[in-house]
């Protein structure tokens, strides 16, 4: 096995790091790299396969909860903080920016070796936030066409960016616009109303997730033209319908609230994308796609208060296990995983 350079995470015990060196940056800004972080298998756990997780805009992996919820069901787990993202920024980059979401495909690759040479012969559990869902499933689809499917035999997508939020009218006049700024503008920032997401989430506002600040700020990072330009090119694509190879699994809440005015539904619903979007175009996932809705959910499902938490946690362990993805601890099968389990340490 090649031993690859595990580092000490922010995380703290339990948790290592692995830097992907990627080289020049296509978008110009010097040398990238991405960061694969690992929760080390403890005593008493088995390994039956492993979870790739890779987060959305504006984010990284911090959410430790679900990692342990996924490892006592036999399931090793990784995340990728994505080039510019995260632990992966490095000085003088814009964060998250990137021209095409075809360039994470490097970094995806990457990773999935690193967790096949760790793991070989084991199913691996493409799970992804957000922005991340979009990018996780056009690479399966790239994947898939290429007949590379394996060792990924699942997708799990929680709260997918599969359409621009608003009217279609304005829809079409933004997109047309991006295409025509990307090429001679593509770092300008748009103008991007506030919100509330981040501040129902994060202990110093009213949630419970003592996240940093400077990796996830509370009204998220500058939206730039040339990547919300690659994001819709990607969204064009997914419409026109994809084949990610593999089963698929998509939650979201069952309600928005894009007014970004804080109210008695910031809690409870998804104040970031327009959860019918979501709905609409995950048929066009291709193979086979579950999609439930679960009440009163947040935009990351797996963040929301503590009931729809569960029931978010609950939704995806039943799926896992009802396609061989997962080995049911003791604890899980007592239906042990409840609404108390605690919050992630960042």
């Amino acid at each position: 096995m090649h031993d690859f350079d595990w580092q000490p995470d922010i995380l703290g015990d339990g948790y290592r790091q692995h830097v992907l060196e990627l080289g020049d940056d296509p978008d110009g800004e010097g040398q990238v790299a991405a960061v694969l972080v690992r929760r080390d298998v403890r005593p008493g756990e088995s390994v039956h396969g492993a979870v790739l997780y890779v987060h959305g805009f504006s984010d990284y992996f911090f959410q430790t909860p679900m990692a342990d919820f996924l490892a006592e069901r036999g399931l090793a787990f990784y995340a990728l903080d994505l080039r510019k993202s995260g632990r992966a920024r490095r000085a003088g980059q814009t964060a998250h920016y990137v021209s095409d979401l075809a360039l994470y495909d490097a970094e995806l690759e990457r990773a999935l070796s690193v967790l096949a040479e760790r793991h070989p012969g084991l199913p691996v559990v493409v799970l992804a936030h957000s922005t991340g869902g979009l990018v996780t499933a056009l690479w399966l689809d790239r994947r898939r066409a290429r007949g590379a499917v394996a060792p990924v035999a699942g997708l799990v997508l929680n709260s997918p960016w599969f359409d621009l939020q608003g009217k279609p009218s304005h829809r079409g006049v933004l997109t047309q616009a991006l295409r025509v700024l990307a090429k001679v503008a593509p770092r300008h920032r748009l103008a991007v109303m506030p919100g509330v997401y981040g501040t129902t989430l994060h202990t110093s506002g009213t949630g419970e997730w003592d996240f940093d600040l400077e990796l996830k700020p509370l009204q998220g990072f500058p939206v730039t033209v040339g990547w919300l330009n690659a994001v819709r090119r990607g969204h064009a694509r997914l419409h026109r319908g994809l084949d990610v190879g593999v089963p698929s699994l998509v939650l979201r809440s069952d309600r928005s609230d894009l007014s970004g005015v804080r109210s008695e539904l910031s809690d409870c619903c998804d104040t970031v994308l327009d959860v019918a979007q979501i709905a609409r175009w995950s048929g066009c996932l291709g193979a086979e796609t579950t999609v439930v809705p679960i009440a009163g959910a947040r935009h990351d499902v797996f963040l929301s208060l503590p009931g729809p938490r569960a029931h978010a946690y609950r939704v995806m362990g039943d799926w896992l296990e009802q396609h061989g993805l997962s080995a049911s601890s003791a604890r899980s099968r007592r239906g042990e995983w409840s609404e108390g389990d605690g919050a992630a340490r960042a």
